[in-house]
């Protein structure tokens, strides 16, 4: 009966697109309620507009890995960073579209590409463009990451068939400055303008255990929750320390501080994806039902996120039978 609760029963509902924006403190006021109540409060409003069981599948490959010339602190593919990681040239499309194929088959309904890029050069954009097509021709949602975007680069990508562009803000505009200083908060939220502005989704969230306060990922969702149009995807992915990175040292994040903030995306975003992403290795299968439990209804399938381990098939498949989870069906508009 729990998908039938009304919003009148829910202790402190809030939507940031029906309601207006959300203030820090209505959204402190929810991460701080006692840990049943904000749980009960996430999956009443998960229901709402979700299957409860249903989870997105998504696969994301790395088209250029390496090399990139920004200074993140958390990136094993930052030139800044000396950890080892050799950088490579644009993949070719027939092998990037091959794989597609083989994550089609594998069950991912939507399929990401990623470019370790400051921002795409106009060499590489008939590439990308290939890409874009070929991949939507096959019948899936496309998603890509490659930096920063122009307005006309972000047209280009939309008049090819990208469904979603990825930009994550990382973190809270406060704390953003002690992570990355070859590019501000700015100039990420205007990239999402840009995507937006362009008649793409946008994928954008941040990422947990980089030595910020619990206030910072407050105010991170707070800002994506205010957006003009909030994230239709907003990825919450746990730092991997990699060695030769800046935070190659950082603490661990709490595990229910982490559950809190996917519960937290979800009530603020009811109607986006929550994306379970980078970090999941270093997760018990506990912790990852309790993220389900409090909202997140996404994950990436595969070994491999760009250059970091995920949980393979087999151990994402015994998984959701233990839970009697099952893939989402794709958007009946998404072909």
């Amino acid at each position: 009966m729990l998908d039938k609760i009304s919003a009148e029963n829910t202790s402190s509902s809030v939507s940031g697109t029906s309601t207006g924006r959300v203030t820090a403190e209505e959204a402190r006021r929810i991460y701080n309620q006692p840990f049943n109540d904000l749980m009960f409060e996430a999956q009443t409003v998960h229901r709402r507009h979700f299957d409860a069981n249903a989870i997105q599948m998504s696969r994301l490959l790395s088209i250029k890995t390496g090399g990139c010339p920004e200074d993140c602190g958390y990136c094993s593919q930052s030139a800044h960073a000396p950890t080892g990681l050799k950088a490579s040239k644009l993949m070719e499309v027939e092998r990037v579209l091959a794989e597609a194929r083989k994550a089609k088959e594998q069950g991912s309904t939507r399929y990401c590409m990623g470019a370790a890029w400051r921002s795409p050069k106009e060499r590489d954009m008939d590439m990308v463009i290939a890409m874009v097509s070929g991949v939507k021709a096959m019948g899936m949602e496309t998603c890509m990451t490659l930096g920063m975007l122009t307005p006309e680069q972000a047209l280009r990508l939309k008049d090819a068939g990208l469904d979603y562009y990825n930009h994550n803000v990382d973190t809270s505009e406060r704390y953003y400055s002690e992570i990355i200083t070859s590019r501000t908060f700015a100039d990420r939220l205007e990239t999402l303008d840009n995507v937006r502005n362009a008649g793409m989704k946008v994928c954008s969230g941040g990422i947990l255990g980089m030595g910020e306060t619990t206030e910072d990922r407050i105010d991170m969702l707070v800002t994506l929750a205010n957006l003009p149009e909030p994230p239709e995807s907003v990825p919450i992915n746990m730092l991997i320390p990699i060695p030769g990175t800046r935070l190659e040292n950082a603490d661990p994040v709490d595990p229910i501080e982490f559950v809190r903030v996917i519960a937290l995306a979800r009530i603020l975003m009811p109607t986006s994806h929550v994306r379970l992403s980078a970090g999941r290795t270093e997760m018990t299968d506990e912790l990852q039902a309790m993220c389900f439990l409090a909202g997140a209804n996404s994950i990436f399938t595969g070994d491999v996120l760009l250059t970091a381990d995920n949980p393979g098939e087999s151990h994402d498949e015994a998984l959701f039978r233990r839970l009697g989870l099952k893939p989402e069906p794709m958007e009946p508009d998404a072909a």
